[in-house]
């Protein structure tokens, strides 16, 4: 049995409230000194942008979009016990313009019409995931003018993990984890 974990919100409206998440496999919650960085990068997009959490697990990245003011987010998390966990945590502190979806992130990209402000791309590692969905949203065209795309990693990226068209403008290291923000 999966054991419940416990998360801060670390800006916004809900700044310090505490949520729920899933310890189970593939979900890794973004740490907070990571979020803080990432968010720094983004405080002066992520007010009334159109955010999508597509690897969402615990749902910090889209929760704490949310909070800091964006228009939308959309969740979507595979894992049935962590979706109905991210749920909770949105029904709980009444977050109105966030969608959860329980599906693989592929089959909702392969089903999305909106386009998006901003992406997290944090997804389980070792899989080839992170790559294919890059390739999903460009061939899709679900990205905005000037989206900026969020991505998490287990290893510095390779020069084709990502399309000719995205710019990385941020790279930094914690711990075992790289992370960048992409811009396109």
């Amino acid at each position: 049995m999966a054991r419940q974990r416990h998360l801060r919100i670390i800006g916004g409206e809900h700044r310090g409230r505490r949520l729920d998440f899933v310890d189970a496999e593939g979900v890794r919650p973004t740490p907070n000194r990571v979020r803080e960085t990432l968010f720094n990068w983004l405080q002066y997009v992520i007010r009334g942008a159109h955010c999508l959490d597509l690897f969402a697990g615990s749902g910090i990245l889209g929760i704490e979009s949310a909070s800091r003011g964006a228009a939308s987010i959309d969740l979507v998390e595979s894992n049935l016990r962590a979706a109905r966990q991210i749920r909770r945590a949105v029904e709980g502190i009444r977050l109105n313009r966030a969608e959860v979806y329980n599906l693989p992130a592929e089959r909702f990209l392969e089903q999305a019409k909106d386009r998006y402000d901003v992406i997290f791309l944090d997804p389980p590692y070792g899989k080839g995931l992170l790559k294919n969905s890059c390739r999903i949203l460009e061939k899709k065209a679900l990205l905005a003018d000037n989206a900026h795309i969020y991505l998490e990693s287990e290893q510095q990226l390779a020069g084709d993990d990502i399309p000719d068209n995205w710019q990385i403008v941020h790279t930094k290291k914690a711990g075992q984890v790289f992370y960048h923000l992409a811009l396109r």
